[in-house]
């Protein structure tokens, strides 16, 4: 995930998954949640250094800790690049954690198990735990837990799919991602429709 063509190549990669997964969750055709502001960002004018920590805000279901490895973690997926700012900025993080405290048990107990496996790992590979890990083994990591996406077993590898689809989800429904990394302008008013300009189809 560090090599920079691969972060180019997923960011293309995932215009095209998110715009498809987000519309599947019932919840984001409310228009509460459609093109949210994540805590009220005014995406188009941040600058990647401005947004660099996470806005203060308190956790719905996370702990701090928990939501601290959540930001984290969605940045890792949805880095900052030369284009647009990445999930940390859009306050990816803040989404994921509205969107979670109003889900199901069985969600929530994923959610908690999956971060509890994630900082167990990293203390197994790192003997520390995964905020106080470096960047670069903070991609080892999720590198390990996302080679089983498709067919998911333990915690870790349960998680690492439900966090990288609200990711996607939540990026791509705020501001920053539709605005600046779509670079979605919205309807334009048409002042006149000339209708087919070919002569064979002229009266």
């Amino acid at each position: 995930m560090s090599d920079e063509t691969n972060n180019i190549d997923r960011r293309r990669a995932l215009k095209i998954i998110g715009v498809g997964t987000a519309s599947s969750l019932p919840i984001l055709n409310n228009g509460v949640f459609g093109q949210h502001q994540h805590g009220g960002h005014a995406g188009a004018q941040k600058t990647a250094t401005a947004a660099a920590a996470p806005k203060t805000q308190a956790p719905k279901f996370f702990t701090a800790q928990e939501l601290a490895t959540v930001a984290t973690i969605s940045d890792l997926i949805i880095p900052t690049d030369e284009h647009s700012p990445g999930a940390r900025a859009a306050e990816v993080h803040n989404f994921i954690d509205l969107m979670v405290s109003e889900s199901p048990a069985e969600a929530k107990t994923l959610w908690r198990d999956g971060l509890a496996a994630v900082g167990k790992m990293s203390q197994t590979m790192f003997s520390k735990d995964f905020n106080s890990a470096t960047p670069e083994q903070q991609t080892k990591l999720l590198t390990e837990i996302s080679k089983n996406e498709r067919e998911p077993k333990t915690a870790e590898e349960k998680f690492f799919r439900a966090i990288k689809n609200l990711t996607i989800d939540g990026y791509y429904t705020s501001e920053i991602g539709i605005q600046q990394d779509l670079q979605y302008k919205g309807n334009s008013y048409v002042k006149e429709f000339k209708g087919c300009t070919h002569p064979e189809h002229q009266s």
